[in-house]
C-alpha cells in the first residue's frame, strides 16, 4: 500500500506543475497533441522506476508492465516509450527547476559548496572515439578519478547544512572539458550574500574581488606558488578547515550516484536521452529522497 500511495503522490506533484507550466512548453503540432498514454503518465513512471532502483529505461519499461500494468493501461511498445522520454527532456528540466524553487532555503545559512562531477558516456578506453550526443559531450579529465572520459559535468551549487547533506539549490550541465572557474563565472553572475567553499581550481584573485562586491566570500584551500616551500602552519590549518567543509559536497555527489546511478550514462544514445537521464535523476531526488 506504501508503494501505491508513493506513486499517487508523485502522479499528482507532477500533473499539477504539468498543468500549470510544463504543458504549455510540451504542446504537439499535430492530430495527436494530447496521446491516451499522456506525457504525465510517462514522466511518473520514469521517476518511479528511478526511485525503484531500476536505472535503464528498458528495465523501468519492463517493470511497469509487469507488476503495474493495469495503473497504465495504455502504456506503448518499448520503442515509442523510449522515444517519449527523448522527447520529454525539456519537461524533465524544467520539473527539476520548479521543484528547487518549492525548497524551503534557509536564507540565514551563508554557506554554500560550489563543485562538478562527470557523468560519463564512454570511459576512459572509447573516450577518443565517441561520437554519443557531441552536441553536448566531448573529451575531458576527471582529477578526482584520475582518468580521461567523454560525456558532461554537472555543476552544483549546495547550501551546506549540519550534520547531514548539502540542499541542492542550482545546477547546470557542460561538455567535460570546460574549466569549472570558466563556468563558475557566467553560472554565478547573479549569486549574492553567500560563502562560497570550493576546491583550489576556482582560485582566482580577479573573480574574488568581483565577487566581494556582491557580498559573496570564496573560501579555498591555499594553493602552492611557484618556488614556495612548505605550507605554514596556519595555512594548513586553514587548508585542512576549507577542506573538511567541503567533505559534505563530495558526500552529495557519491549519495546521488549511489542512489540514481548518475555518472554512468554508457547507455544513453542521444542529447535529449542525455538530458532525461540527468534530470530525472535529479528530480526523483528532490521527490524521493529530500
Amino acid at each position: 500500500m506504501i508503494k501505491e500511495i508513493q506513486l499517487i503522490k508523485v502522479y499528482l506533484t507532477v500533473c499539477h506543475h504539468y498543468d500549470n507550466t510544463i504543458g504549455a512548453e510540451m504542446q504537439r503540432l499535430s492530430n495527436n497533441f494530447r496521446p491516451k498514454f499522456t506525457d504525465e503518465e510517462c514522466i511518473t513512471i520514469y521517476l518511479f522506476g528511478i526511485a525503484e532502483g531500476k536505472f535503464e529505461v528498458k528495465a523501468i519499461y519492463d517493470f511497469i508492465k509487469y507488476y503495474w500494468k493495469d495503473w497504465f493501461p495504455d502504456m506503448p511498445k518499448y520503442q515509442n516509450f523510449n522515444r517519449r522520454i527523448n522527447f520529454l527532456a525539456p519537461a524533465f528540466q524544467k520539473l527539476h527547476w520548479l521543484l528547487l524553487q518549492d525548497k524551503n532555503i534557509d536564507e540565514t545559512l551563508r554557506a554554500h559548496l560550489l563543485d562538478s562531477m562527470p557523468i560519463i558516456v564512454a570511459n576512459q578506453r572509447n573516450s577518443r572515439t565517441a561520437t554519443v550526443a557531441k552536441e553536448l559531450c566531448n573529451k575531458g579529465f576527471c582529477s578526482s578519478k584520475n582518468m580521461y572520459y567523454y560525456g558532461v559535468k554537472l555543476h552544483t551549487l549546495g547550501q551546506k547544512r549540519y550534520e547531514t547533506l548539502p540542499q541542492l539549490c542550482m545546477s547546470c550541465v557542460t561538455p567535460a572539458s570546460e574549466n569549472d572557474i570558466t563556468v563558475a563565472k557566467e553560472w554565478l553572475s547573479d549569486v549574492q550574500n553567500l560563502d562560497l567553499y570550493a576546491d583550489k581550481m576556482y582560485i582566482d584573485q580577479a573573480w574574488e574581488k568581483e565577487l566581494s562586491l556582491r557580498n559573496v566570500n570564496i573560501f579555498t584551500p591555499v594553493k602552492f606558488k611557484k618556488r614556495q616551500g612548505l605550507l605554514s602552519f596556519f595555512q594548513k590549518l586553514y587548508s585542512s578547515a576549507v577542506s573538511r567543509t567541503r567533505q559534505a559536497i563530495a558526500s552529495f555527489f557519491n549519495w546521488i550516484h549511489q542512489k540514481t546511478n548518475i555518472q554512468s550514462a554508457s547507455k544513453v544514445r542521444s542529447s535529449n536521452g542525455l538530458l532525461s537521464f540527468i534530470f530525472v535523476r535529479l528530480t526523483a531526488l528532490s521527490l524521493f529522497y529530500s
